[in-house]
């Protein structure tokens, strides 16, 4: 219904049967990042040795400092997406296609020094190989037509990751859950996902996102999960100035879960999902939207730009701290 406040969107509150994202629930927000490195170069060799030298660039330790100093609860970073690279060794792949995985293990460096700080670590993947090379789709046993293979071959990929990385893996977030005609979520094989996904961590918290949230559809994927990827693309048209005080697009949950599942809402701040100029809001615009969003039960994560070197956007972290202060942490 339209209100002062905004667009509200009621939500269905069910019951949940195994609240492992409870933790969610308890912090104050997230942040995440999309580190996604494409290389440039004339050969397999050539991409594979530019992306290992910036993987080896990435200054952990001045990216986990802009980390700790936002006062975040959780990090969600990425392993890779459909650059055809991933940011971690893995055993899986590497034996049938090597090149695609970097030297450096950034994700477990990551993992440990979210450990150092008591920050729980949520690792990103696509839960497809849509875009990817023809050596890695066919390695992982991509077929439009039958993607029961895929399955069983890309979870082991999956559950390398979760095995090696045990409790300093906290959680996933699986992009690319779609209903499309090349791989319909509706043909998930849910078992063997949630069994490779909670590989090293049985406590592991898992989510899978279709896209729909962002348009109002926030049934979960699968009441499966532990939590709604919650992908919102804005809250208004935020190209505008950031003194500007229009009341944001309010995406209010009814309770805590839907459907059984936790309910978290993923916001771009200083970035976008679609591309394009990057969504800005004013703090009174951005901190009315999360208290609210807290207030009715729902988690938050923000996600923030990110280069190269594994900077994340001044601007965007001196906006958080200050969400931070008005949180009062």
């Amino acid at each position: 219904m339209a209100t002062a406040a905004g667009l509200v969107l009621t939500l269905t509150i069910g019951q949940a049967t195994a609240d492992r994202a409870q933790w969610m629930g308890e912090g104050r927000f997230g942040i995440m990042v999309h580190y996604l490195i494409g290389p440039q170069g004339e050969t397999p060799e050539e991409r594979t040795a530019a992306f290992n030298a910036t993987v080896n660039g990435f200054d952990l330790d001045g990216f986990m400092a802009q980390v700790e100093s936002m006062g975040a609860d959780w990090l969600i970073f990425t392993i890779g997406q459909n650059t055809n690279y991933y940011c971690s060794p893995n055993a899986y792949l590497d034996a049938r296609v090597p090149g695609h995985t970097s030297e450096r293990d950034l994700l477990l460096e990551i993992a440990r020094a979210c450990e150092e700080r008591g920050i729980r670590l949520i690792a990103y993947l696509p839960s497809e190989t849509e875009a990817p090379a023809a050596d890695l789709k066919q390695a992982f046993g991509w077929n439009p037509g039958d993607q029961s293979e895929f399955q069983r071959r890309y979870t082991q990929f999956v559950a390398e990751y979760g095995e090696r990385l045990g409790d300093l893996m906290d959680g996933w977030w699986f992009d690319g859950c779609y209903t499309w005609d090349v791989f319909p979520n509706s043909t998930y094989d849910w078992p063997l996902w949630f069994e490779a996904a909670r590989a090293g961590n049985p406590d592991r918290i898992v989510c899978f996102n279709d896209g729909a949230f962002c348009i109002g559809n926030v049934a979960p994927v699968t009441p499966l999960e532990d939590y709604h990827a919650g992908e919102v693309h804005f809250l208004w048209d935020g190209r505008v100035a950031l003194d500007h005080e229009r009341p944001p697009v309010t995406w209010m949950p009814d309770g805590p879960f839907i459907d059984g599942v936790r309910v978290h809402a993923l916001l771009p701040i200083y970035s976008t999902f679609e591309g394009g100029r990057p969504y800005v809001y004013s703090d009174w615009q951005l901190f009315k939207w999360v208290d609210a969003f807290r207030a009715a039960g729902g988690a938050v994560t923000l996600n923030l730009p990110v280069d190269d070197a594994g900077h994340i956007g001044d601007e965007a972290v001196a906006q958080v701290v200050r969400l931070r202060d008005h949180l009062g942490g």
